[in-house]
């Protein structure tokens, strides 16, 4: 009895290969939006948490100085220090709220300047330092912007840490986040939140041109020590917007790379996701401290 021999095959044709390819260009069509969009959950959840965490910061600098941290004079002041290992806090620091809340996002030998020999060395080190906890990940990993030589903070050249965070400051200084002018008004009490530590804004993600991540840019240079200053206060008085490619800056706005809106903490350590589209009498009202008015939904 002949057996009947089994013809072999060796390969595809043409149009079963071009069926195959078109079959994987689709399914990675359907895959990445998916992909995506849980890479988007996952920075925005990281982002809450550095928000968060800078708002339990805000309320232990409270509870150990007495206020929530100030917004600093102006952004020509670099960190103060009395002594190496001794800086100054309320009214008598004159950089900003990012360097005040160090100690309570476990960056106290930064604030303190360790391992450096003179205040100029200690105020170098912690300008050019990126904590991780001042960057959203849907824009950037933490970023020192390139040395360069001084205008901010001692001579020499050196890097300086930036921030994706600012402070509120409300429509007119009026925010959480005051003006240090040497005066009682820049020491803002959770008592002092009289609309509600819920209805107030205290920080939040900020706008800027994403051109310029690794470079310098007019809201984007001194970094997150600095003092009154376009990196890290903003205002409610203008809308929040997605992050630019064409404005050069972030306009002194609030927004975000995230898709829809920016998160943003409240003074009474809660955080939220507020639209882009929000009505902008009700944003400006959720940035003052101390207005009386009632807001809508956000």
């Amino acid at each position: 009895m002949r057996l009947s021999r089994i013809r072999s095959r060796s390969a595809f044709t043409l149009i079963e290969l071009l069926v195959v390819i078109a079959i994987i260009a689709i399914l990675i069509g359907l895959l990445l939006p998916a992909v995506q969009k849980v890479r988007e959950a996952a920075a925005r959840m990281q982002c809450s948490n550095n928000l968060k965490q800078l708002g339990v910061a805000a309320h232990n600098h409270h509870d150990s100085i007495g206020s929530l941290p100030n917004g600093g004079r102006g952004w020509p002041d670099a960190p103060v220090y009395t002594a190496v290992g001794s800086p100054a806090t309320g009214r008598q620091q004159l950089a900003g709220w990012g360097f005040q809340v160090l100690p309570y996002i476990e960056q106290d030998n930064l604030f303190k300047g360790a391992n450096t020999g003179s205040i100029a060395a200690a105020q170098i080190q912690v300008i050019s330092a990126a904590p991780k906890t001042f960057f959203c990940p849907s824009r950037r990993a933490p970023t020192v912007l390139p040395p360069t030589g001084a205008w901010y903070g001692p001579s020499g050249t050196y890097g300086h840490g930036a921030s994706d965070y600012a402070g509120s400051q409300g429509t007119n200084n009026n925010g959480a986040i005051a003006w240090n002018d040497g005066n009682s008004s820049a020491l803002v009490t959770l008592v002092g939140i009289v609309d509600g530590t819920s209805n107030t804004l205290m920080f939040g993600d900020k706008m800027l041109d994403v051109r310029y991540l690794t470079q310098y840019q007019g809201d984007d240079n001194e970094g997150y020590s600095s003092g009154w200053d376009h990196d890290v206060i903003r205002r409610t008085d203008r809308a929040p917007e997605p992050d630019t490619r064409t404005k050069g800056w972030g306009e002194e706005r609030f927004g975000s790379s995230h898709t829809g809106g920016f998160m943003a903490c409240l003074c009474d350590g809660s955080v939220k996701f507020i639209r882009f589209s929000v009505d902008l009498t009700t944003f400006a009202r959720l940035g003052q401290r101390d207005d009386g008015q009632v807001f809508g939904d956000y």
